[in-house]
């Protein structure tokens, strides 16, 4: 996996609010704010990027990814070796646990996820979710835990902080879940590689998926730190939750 630029090596974090963890967000951006080019986001960032996001998993009790991201990228916790020894240095897990979010539990059942055994995983689907589907989820041997619907977000979080001990989450996308984390009110801080590139198009995917918020509720993130880093011409971008306007 190369070796990390050493941007996110030292982080702190609030201890994690009551009931769910506190959630970080890690996402790469165009400057015409893009996240995708040709519907992943391969080739927007640098090897500086990916290890800035490996950096991220360090610190993390868990990873959480969509079911769109798992689509299209795959999801996996994994780190390089040296990563992986300040964990175990830590008393902590060599990796963290993988987590996929999926409401219809539709999933690609062919993806590394579900047949990588070097890292625990798990699977959130809602319980209304068709019993074939979940019977073949179970059958791959990753833990599935089938949730009420309404509030669907919400009791991953909790059953993640209760059941699973997860007190900081990472989310590496995609766009529709980071919006569903935000307007939960639990997306707590939002790390953002600005990439010195134009992706163009009308609709493509953003940070944050659906719709725009109205004016007099936007919500709104401080500053906490900015890096640049003059070889590949990025800018890490850290903020962390304040409000919503109005």
């Amino acid at each position: 996996m190369g070796t990390t630029p050493g941007i996110y090596l030292d982080l702190q974090f609030p201890d994690p609010p009551p009931g769910r963890p506190y959630v970080y967000c890690n996402m790469v951006s165009s400057l015409d704010g893009k996240v995708v080019v040709d519907g992943t986001e391969r080739g927007l960032g640098s090897s500086a990027d990916r290890g800035a996001m490996r950096e991220l998993r360090l610190h993390a009790d868990a990873v959480i990814n969509g079911a769109g991201t798992l689509r299209a990228s795959g999801a996996s916790p994994r780190l390089p070796d040296d990563l992986a020894a300040l964990r175990l240095a830590a008393g902590r897990t060599r990796y963290p646990l993988a987590v996929v979010v999926s409401a219809s539990a539709d999933l690609p059942l062919d993806q590394p996820f579900f047949r990588d055994g070097s890292f625990h995983a798990a699977v959130f689907v809602r319980e209304d979710a068709p019993a074939e589907r979940l019977g073949r989820l179970r059958a791959t041997g990753r833990r599935v835990v089938a949730l009420p619907a309404e509030g669907f977000v919400g009791a991953v979080l909790a059953a993640l902080r209760g059941d699973f001990g997860v007190r900081h989450l990472l989310c590496e996308g995609g766009p529709r879940l980071n919006r569903a984390l935000l307007d939960a009110g639990a997306l707590d801080e939002l790390f953002l590689t600005l990439t010195p590139k134009i992706v163009g198009g009308e609709g493509l995917t953003a940070v944050h998926g659906g719709g725009p918020y109205p004016r007099a509720a936007l919500p709104r993130f401080g500053l906490v730190s900015v890096r640049p880093w003059p070889e590949t011409g990025e800018c890490f971008l850290r903020y962390r939750y304040e409000r919503r306007d109005g």
